[in-house]
């Protein structure tokens, strides 16, 4: 199966299935001395695990991380970092009734029309818990970022027509449903429980701002900033829509409303932009404002209501999932967002450092070869020269050898050795060979 790999310079292969034995990534780019330890990824997988809160699914998994190769006494050996987290407490028995359905809203279908086969527990590879892997990969790249004054925040901003109109980050991890309006948070809840006690789900969207992105960072043509964060973001499991900055909003206003005009600050001498219509990235390169992200997140497609739906035969059927899943999984991606985003921003960040090395160093060679061309005419030049001495020499019956003159040029040279960090004994061969070639010149004369 393709297409398990993501990034160019930061990048990680996710593998595992919901009801198989474990999930895991494996990151290769990361630089070697990092410190990491299993406690500072723990962290951000205990924000996505199931079983936070009565909106979530009561499957128990305490999704705790296992460092298996790349990191040495607590810190990273620039080699290939492999990261395990085992399934503990899969229940495959409730998909035993239903393996030969094909669950509305799942995968199950695509993955048999491409594949002939598919693992029919709990998704497989289709699963949202695949996404384990992508927010343990996502912690290394949000200490990277962090080291570089770069945040990332998520919330849940809207759920089934409940907007947040209050932004208030120390509100996010204080409610089950991570929403940054306390008020809209409750309302938000109660419509979740509603859904869950119908045996139905809701969807809605999350929100991301990336704060102190540097400029430059994204690259024409096809790996554009937002293009490459619209595909990481769209690959997670039940996300239908991606949006930037006044994203679809934009379609309804002018370009004199959605036009960022620019100015320069007088205190920072930077250039900054008015407003942030394009959403931190403009022609697919970040321009250091914020990037504001949003994307919309389908309800849970396992409900316990009874759906029409047919057999892989072709046979009409009425299903009923049982299993255990979210009402609404937007509080649990919430990390993965984040994740998602830090592994694309990281990656860049890579990317855009090895263009400014490149580029330091094709300004460096282009100055040495400009100093190798003046060499080379400064000898052609000396040569001429030497030969209209060599001429003079022979009209004044002079010999070629003047050792006052060569003990001259030595000493000249000697005292401007002085001013420099330049060896002597280089400098001395280089003019022998200098002087010898001079003498040769005015022998043939």
């Amino acid at each position: 199966m393709a297409g398990n790999t993501i990034g160019t310079l930061f990048k990680i292969t996710t593998f595992g299935e919901s009801h198989g034995k474990a999930l895991g990534v494996l990151i290769d780019g990361v630089k070697p001395k990092m410190k990491i330890s299993e406690a500072e990824i723990q962290k951000e997988l205990n924000r996505r695990r199931p079983g936070q809160s009565n909106i979530t699914t009561p499957r128990s998994e305490l999704d705790k991380v296992e460092i298996l190769s790349g990191v040495f006494r607590g810190r990273t050996l620039g080699t290939p970092i492999c990261l395990l987290v085992w399934n503990k407490d899969q229940d495959s028995k409730a998909y035993e009734s239903i393996k030969d359905l094909l669950r509305p809203g799942h995968a199950g279908f695509t993955y048999l029309a491409k594949y002939g086969i598919q693992d029919y527990r709990g998704g497989g590879r289709a699963s949202g818990r695949e996404t384990v892997g992508r927010v343990a990969a996502g912690a290394l790249a949000k200490l990277i970022l962090n080291s570089r004054g770069i945040t990332i925040r998520a919330y849940t901003k809207e759920i089934y027509g409940i907007v947040a109109t209050k932004i208030d980050y120390d509100e996010i991890e204080k409610n089950p449903v991570r929403c940054p309006d306390p008020i809209a948070a409750k309302a938000m809840e109660k419509i979740i429980i509603n859904a869950k006690n119908e045996g139905d789900s809701v969807g809605g969207i999350i929100e991301a701002v990336v704060r102190n992105c540097p400029t430059g960072l994204g690259e024409p043509v096809f790996d554009k900033l937002e293009a490459d964060l619209a595909k990481v973001l769209m690959s997670i499991p039940a996300v239908k829509g991606f949006e930037i900055g006044s994203g679809f909003s934009s379609a309804k206003m002018k370009g004199s409303e959605n036009n960022d005009e620019f100015f320069k600050e007088k205190k920072s001498g930077k250039i900054k932009l008015t407003t942030n219509h394009s959403g931190g990235i403009l022609g697919g390169i970040s321009t250091g404002e914020d990037i504001i992200i949003r994307i919309a997140v389908k309800p849970t497609s396992s409900i316990k209501k009874p759906q029409s739906t047919i057999n892989i035969s072709g046979k009409k059927k009425t299903i009923t999932i049982q299993g255990r899943h979210d009402p609404c999984i937007c509080p649990r991606v919430v990390p993965v967002v984040e994740a998602m985003i830090a592994l694309v921003i990281a990656d860049h960040l890579m990317r855009q450092k090895l263009l400014k090395r490149t580029n330091t160093n094709y300004k460096i060679r282009s100055e040495i070869n400009l100093i190798d061309d003046m060499l080379i005419l400064l000898l052609a030049r000396r040569k001429e020269l030497a030969e209209d001495v060599g001429i003079w020499k022979k009209k004044m019956n002079l010999p070629i050898y003047d050792a006052e003159r060569e003990r001259e040029i030595m000493n000249k040279r000697y005292s401007l050795l002085n001013e420099t960090n330049l060896d002597k004994k280089f400098i001395k061969d280089i003019y022998k060979i200098i002087i010898r070639n001079a003498k040769e010149v005015q022998r043939k004369i």
